[in-house]
């Protein structure tokens, strides 16, 4: 019957570049949301106050629905 060594060491610089991967995806994740608060925001912004009234928001309610300003990184 034959065994396998399940438990060995992962090859020279595999968690380096695994950390870096996630630390440029969480970059990228990020930036998305910064993106897409962005235009949020911006549309928002261009309504009235009366077509926010009737999607039942106030001007004030733009900053929280659309998320921080300028979180970037």
């Amino acid at each position: 019957m034959a065994t396998f060594e399940t438990t060995r060491p992962a090859p020279f610089g595999a968690e380096i570049t695994f950390r870096f991967v996630s630390y440029l995806d969480a970059k990228r994740a990020s930036l998305v949301e910064w993106n897409n608060n962005r235009v949020t925001r911006n549309a928002l912004s261009k309504l009235s106050n009366h077509e926010l009234a009737d999607i039942g928001l106030s001007r004030g309610d733009v900053d929280v629905i659309s998320g921080p300003a300028y979180r970037f990184f």
